[in-house]
């Protein structure tokens, strides 16, 4: 039998799986002795039972999965339907950006519904924990929390004789378990603990939002072995110098996986944006030149967006070329493209482009709204006061139809733009600088 080392305290028998001067359950001091203890595996053993055997699924009774609503309308669509009972819910997204206050105001709105939701903090005190949701006017019954890093205390709230109906974890990395070594955050830990809440909620009926911290490359720390074990994936995701946050859906077994809600962040917390339309494109000025407007399509949402481009006489060796909201290598194909097909000499002018706003896209359709900014401000004219761009550039130069451009068209007419630049109207780059300035050089 394998064996690993803990530490038992002498007063009361507790134990730890490391050494601190304080036992965590007695609070005496320098009580805790190093022990060998057998090493406890994860998971039932034993003869097998009558689950474990193949059945056939058209004999099983359905279960009642019915969702219970967030009491947010926008979140209940992100989510398929709603909070669904036993259902593992993984949140991530940088520090700071909003994360625990989203989760809050939840627990909030399930208490307000007369629903019970436990928030398990291993981050903050139960007065910071106060103290907060004071401040969101979130305080009131059925509201419970608890502040600790032992996962037997997680898994107590469930063994209760009523287990509340949702229950948060924040975050994952700050529980250790007696089930596996090394410390809070590692990956055996992170591990041992996602399991064994997981395996509890399912059986009890919570609802598990489980807060997980993020990589420095932005994803979600720890095994990816933990996305697998739970049935939605969310990210927040955000510049924390704007108010603007996106919540969106990396996974999802009860509902679409490409959906996504806008939040604003205020002094009473998230709050939805319902009409995201031209919530990124805020106050603009088509007079100038360097500025086009593109229909974004961001899961099912398009919206209307404002890309600039600066392009200005270099002085450096090697000229800067850096891009804001969207991948710089894309930039720099295009601006290969552009040099190549339209036979313009960049090589001598710092470029920058951006996506106002703080909205940060992967959508394809953004290349001829790039292309457009760009040779605006290379010849320094401003575009047509009206018009909106979508298409993506192919390395012939030629514009190619992308996603969901109906949805695109449908919206450009709703907010009255024209013309409409896109793959049927412009199939070239050579046609777009015929058509926006009358040239073709």
């Amino acid at each position: 039998m394998k064996t690993r080392e803990a530490y038992r305290c002498a007063s009361c028998g507790a134990q730890s799986p490391r050494w601190q001067g304080q036992c965590p359950s007695c609070r005496e001091w320098n009580t805790l002795e190093a022990v060998t203890v057998a090493r406890k595996t994860v998971g039932p053993s034993g003869a097998a039972s009558a689950q474990d055997t193949p059945r056939l699924l058209e004999d099983l009774e359905a279960e009642d999965l019915a969702a219970r609503t967030s009491g947010m309308e926008s979140l209940d669509a992100l989510l398929g339907s709603g909070l669904v009972p036993g259902a593992a819910i993984l949140l991530g997204g940088e520090p700071g950006i909003g994360k625990s206050t989203l989760l809050l105001q939840l627990a909030g709105s399930q208490a307000r519904l007369g629903r019970t939701a436990v928030y398990l903090s291993g981050e903050e005190s139960l007065p910071q924990l106060k103290s907060r949701a004071e401040r969101l006017g979130l305080l009131g019954p059925g509201l419970l929390a608890i502040a600790t890093t032992r996962v037997e205390d997680a898994l107590a709230v469930l063994d209760g004789p009523e287990p509340p109906e949702l229950l948060i974890v924040d975050s994952v990395q700050t529980l250790a378990s007696p089930l596996a070594e090394g410390i809070p955050g590692s990956v055996g830990q992170v591990r041992a603990v996602s399991g064994e809440l997981v395996e509890k909620t399912k059986k009890t009926g919570t609802t598990l939002i489980l807060v997980g911290h993020v990589t420095k490359d932005g994803q979600i720390a720890g095994p990816k072995l933990l996305e697998h074990m739970v049935d939605t994936v969310l990210y927040l995701e955000g510049d924390r110098k704007h108010f603007s946050r996106i919540l969106r859906v990396l996974k999802n077994r009860f509902g679409p996986s490409d959906e996504l809600v806008v939040f604003t962040m205020n002094e009473r917390g998230l709050e939805v944006v319902e009409d995201p339309a031209t919530f990124f494109l805020g106050a603009r000025d088509p007079s100038l030149s360097g500025t086009a407007m593109a229909l974004a399509v961001d899961g099912q949402r398009p919206f209307a967006v404002e890309v600039q481009a600066l392009v200005s006489k270099s002085f450096l060796s090697i000229p800067r070329r850096t891009a804001l909201g969207f991948d710089t290598n894309r930039l720099n194909l295009l601006l290969a493209v552009l040099e190549k097909r339209l036979r313009l000499n960049l090589g001598g002018y710092d470029i920058y482009a951006k996506i106002t706003g703080g909205l940060a896209s992967r959508d394809p359709g953004l290349d001829l709204a790039v292309v457009s900014a760009i040779l605006s401000s290379f010849y320094d004219r401003p575009l047509p006061e009206m018009a909106v761009f979508w298409g993506e550039i192919d390395l012939n130069g030629q514009v190619r139809p992308v996603a969901a451009h109906e949805v695109r068209l449908k919206q450009a007419g709703r907010l009255g733009h024209g013309p409409v630049c896109h793959a049927a109207a412009c199939p070239t780059l050579a046609d777009l600088q015929r058509l926006l300035f009358g040239r073709r050089e």
